[in-house]
């Protein structure tokens, strides 16, 4: 049972706080499609699959503990455009989108603020939220919540880029899902950017 390796970070950081949302991103480093970010909170944290930082985890894995992610608990998405990026950068457009996935989530279970601990994968978070919140590095290794919001958020923009696919077949987005493999180099230099891609991000 994957959740058993996870440092019980959840309990020890959230004394006091009735609601825990774990947050967490995907596609920071993409030259294509939007950043998503993903907030969980868990009702029942006794997960039969494999819960894992996603990027660790293989597409089947991923999407059998999305779906017992949503079973388990309330989830909330948020999603910024490559054209936002583009406005505003990456840094900010990655917390616009986890600020929008934390509101979508407490939308559906409303508390008072001062009940809610939010605690999020990352560094640093700039955005307006009404909770305590903590960043914790590496945190989809500690939290099981942010683990379980890396692999909502990693599932729900693969499953936008494999739809961008069928739009632009040339790039091969369902593959390497708008990331800078060198094939989707290629593809840039050969057929020019998508409507889909972030102008502001180096190609070459």
């Amino acid at each position: 049972m994957g959740h058993l390796e996870f440092i019980v970070f959840d309990q020890g950081k959230a004394v006091g706080f009735p609601f825990l949302f774990g947050v967490d991103e995907a596609g920071r480093g993409p030259l294509a499609g939007p950043v998503v970010a993903a907030a969980v909170w868990l009702k029942d944290t006794g997960f039969t699959c494999r819960i894992g930082d996603s990027k660790a985890l293989h597409a089947r894995q991923r999407d059998t503990a999305f779906a017992e992610i949503h079973a388990r608990g309330l989830v909330g998405v948020g999603i910024v455009s490559e054209t936002v990026i583009d406005t505003i950068n990456i840094l900010c457009a990655t917390h616009q989108a986890m600020t929008r996935a934390v509101h979508a989530l407490a939308a559906q279970m409303p508390c008072p603020p001062d009940a809610v601990k939010v605690i999020i994968d990352g560094n640093a978070y700039r955005g307006d939220i009404p909770f305590a919140h903590e960043c914790v590095v590496k945190g989809d290794a500690q939290s099981l919540a942010i683990a379980c919001a890396s692999i909502v958020a990693k599932v729900t923009r693969d499953r936008i880029m494999d739809d961008y696919d069928r739009l632009y077949p040339a790039y091969g987005f369902k593959a390497h899902k708008g990331y800078p493999t060198q094939a989707h180099r290629d593809a840039v230099k050969a057929f020019g950017f998508s409507p889909i891609h972030r102008k502001t991000f180096r190609v070459r």
